[in-house]
């Protein structure tokens, strides 16, 4: 098992760690804005190439790795990183201000989205085998790995989408070495759970380029990565800036790589007035709301940006009580005082839009990068003819958009971005009026709710954590759950072969148990 280790300061390259050559960084600790130690010097191109270099040798060996050696592969990391566990929630603290209770959870989703992985890899499914033996051709089809991608972590998750978080799990799992582009606002908390994949990496005596973790310069490392000829796809979370920068020049290659990254999304929530028609109902679902809004002091990607309330009497009864707990609240640190500042510059763009007014700000927080959050009120008219109404504030903000009929939330279905989520409160006296929203949300979303909330991403088979444009770049999948695998492989088919060549997968012998479609 892995013992912890002092502080590099540097990145992983080819097995190494290796003193960057083009500068350095230091994390800061938000609630005060003071910097960290150690400083983290940042690699330039020469050791980038390096990095990506070392990954394309390694998959050419780590591509071939049998099932069980692959997911013992997996688990090995999650066992790192729960051995780990404890420096790593006490680093990802200093460096995000989240609290150790909500980055233990995280900590603990990661190690277990690891080993699901690995049941998935042990599994078989996601080969996707077909055979055919038709009379006169014989046809059989898998998914192979598609090689080296290049994994970039997300601010606001500090380790489960970060440097063994759900992309790079993914990768690993469908045989594709992973060249980490750490955030720099938790540097050491990417290097301390760096050194839990590259302990598992020499156990299992891989190629030391299966896994490499640099630091680099946002803007410039980012499109270096994009633009390396030996990476083959891309995973992403972060801003729609960083997103179509990536996209636009990964398409833009001579050999153009597909990009997954996660964007933007404000997702709606659609309240009918049957879920409002109980006074206690109201009441539990005004501070279910407020709660999703300013959990991580807003800053989750499932954020709900906007909410839809009927005019009315049961309407402004719920508006009163959002009101009443939003100033009962008080504002927890944000992630960095840049984060801090591009909420508060959002706030005041909203505000400043006609027909807006402010409902009720919560108090400020202790310290640093902690305002309180805060809750405006609008119409449907409003909204759809002002774009800034619909855009993202990343943070504990939310907009509540008042309608006078369902006739209106079709419109507004029609009118918004991509999703990530889109969310259904109602009755079943309401269910008329639901069953013709639902085809809307199935093309405005990727994961539609029912009486729940979109804060909080289940981990497991059937989630999906992606959607339309902007949502997303790629709405076709997800960045989390086991689907995540098909995002780096891609399908093969082998026509007439000799019994003696054919790759296990669709061998006649199947000595890995794969699932298979014979003959259908």
């Amino acid at each position: 098992m892995i013992t912890a280790t002092a502080l590099h300061g540097c990145s992983l390259i080819d097995g190494e760690w290796v003193a960057g050559k083009n500068g350095e960084i230091t994390g800061f600790d938000p609630r005060t804005n003071a910097s960290l130690n150690p400083s983290y010097s940042l690699a330039n191109s020469a050791q980038l190439r390096a990095a990506t270099t070392s990954a394309k040798r390694a998959f050419e060996s780590y591509r071939l790795t049998t099932p069980e050696v692959r997911a013992d592969f997996l688990d090995s990391i999650a066992d790192n990183i729960d051995a780990l566990s404890g420096e790593i929630v006490q680093r990802a603290s200093l460096e995000t201000g989240l609290g150790t209770t909500r980055l233990t959870g995280e900590v603990a989703r990661t190690s277990n989205q690891l080993r699901l992985f690995a049941e998935t890899v042990r599994s078989g499914q996601f080969h996707r085998v077909r055979i055919e033996r038709g009379p006169r051709i014989d046809l059989r089809q898998r998914q192979v790995p598609l090689g080296p991608v290049a994994v970039f972590g997300a601010s606001n998750f500090p380790v489960a989408f970060s440097t063994a978080g759900g992309d790079t799990a993914s990768a690993l799992a469908a045989g594709c070495p992973v060249v980490f582009k750490a955030h720099n606002a938790h540097p050491g908390t990417a290097e301390l759970v760096g050194q839990a994949v590259r302990g598992a990496v020499e156990k299992h005596e891989f190629d030391a380029g299966v896994f490499n973790l640099v630091y680099g310069r946002g803007v410039e490392i980012g499109q270096e990565l994009a633009a390396d000829p030996n990476i083959t796809a891309i995973g992403f979370t972060g801003s729609r800036q960083g997103g179509l920068a990536l996209s636009q020049t990964a398409f833009s290659r001579p050999v153009p790589v597909p990009v997954f990254a996660e964007m933007s999304a404000t997702n709606p929530v659609f309240v009918f007035p049957g879920a409002l028609a109980d006074l206690d109902a109201s009441s539990s679902l005004a501070e279910a709301f407020t709660a999703s809004v300013t959990g991580s002091s807003g800053q989750l990607c499932t954020k709900p940006g906007l909410v839809f309330i009927p005019r009315g009497v049961v309407g402004d009864a719920f508006v009163a009580l959002v009101a009443a707990k939003f100033k009962e609240t008080t504002g927890q640190t944000m992630l960095t005082q840049g984060i801090a500042q591009a909420w508060q510059r959002g706030v005041d763009n909203l505000a400043a839009q006609p027909s807006v007014k402010i409902l009720a700000q919560g108090t400020p927080g202790d310290g640093e990068n902690a305002p309180g959050p805060v809750v405006f009120e609008s119409d449907v008219q409003a909204l759809l003819n002002n774009v800034v109404l619909q855009e993202e504030i990343f943070g504990a903000a939310s907009l509540v958009v008042r309608y006078d009929s369902p006739d209106q939330l079709h419109q507004v279905a029609n009118s918004l971005e991509g999703q990530l989520t889109a969310t259904i409160h109602a009755s079943q006296d309401d269910f008329q009026e639901v069953s013709k929203l639902i085809p809307l949300l199935e093309d405005l979303a990727g994961r539609v709710l029912y009486g729940g909330w979109p804060t909080g991403v289940e981990v497991g088979h059937t989630v999906i954590h992606g959607g339309p444009y902007p949502a997303t770049s790629n709405a076709q999948s997800t960045s989390v759950g086991t689907l995540a695998i098909e995002r780096f492989m891609r399908p093969v088919s082998y026509q007439t072969f000799p019994a003696e060549l054919l790759p296990d997968p669709v061998s006649e012998a199947n000595k890995w148990a794969v699932p298979r479609e014979i003959d259908r």
